[in-house]
């Protein structure tokens, strides 16, 4: 199969949200005007993955800090300081191509972009029932000592968890 891997653009916002509504329920969909805001935020790093000119998976992400979550349905902010984490913000695989390591070809190459930068953490807050996925690519659930941040991880409901892997320089 040949696949395209390539930064996210705003005329991939449709093919996004069709994968977008594919994995995930109601509750989780963002809309298309978010999007277009994280994509012209300077901070972004989110890619696609076509297939026949298709999107058939994305992963949304941006550079951030440790202990910095973005609510559901947030804009992806620049941090005051120097960015030292690769925040993964949403990912998802269109279920017919489930299982073909396409979601680890999309985290491996940003772990790469993010070592290139000088990142040395990757931090996602895990919903759905996730969080064994996460755990083994490395991630362990990273307590929140700011009240703000916590309010933002409960945007995402109960069981969701904030973690964070070291991907060092």
């Amino acid at each position: 199969m040949s696949w395209h891997l390539r930064n996210l653009r705003v005329d991939d916002i449709p093919g996004l949200l069709e994968v977008q509504r594919a994995c995930y329920g109601d509750d989780f969909i963002e809309g298309e005007a978010v999007f277009a805001r994280r994509i012209a935020s300077a901070s972004n790093c989110s890619v696609v993955l076509q297939h026949d000119d298709a999107v058939c998976a994305y992963l949304a992400a941006y550079r951030s800090r440790v202990g910095q979550v973005t609510p559901l349905h947030g804009d992806f902010a620049a941090s005051e300081q120097a960015p030292d984490t690769l925040y993964l913000h949403d990912m998802a695989v269109l279920p017919a191509f489930a299982g073909q390591g396409l979601a680890r070809m999309l985290v491996d190459m940003l772990w790469r972009m993010a070592r290139a930068q000088g990142l040395a953490h990757s931090a996602l807050v895990s919903v759905q029932g996730s969080q064994p996925y996460w755990e083994r690519k490395g991630y362990a659930i990273h307590v929140l000592d700011d009240a703000q941040q916590r309010s933002s991880l409960a945007t995402y409901g109960d069981g969701a968890v904030y973690m964070l892997a070291q991907i060092g320089r």
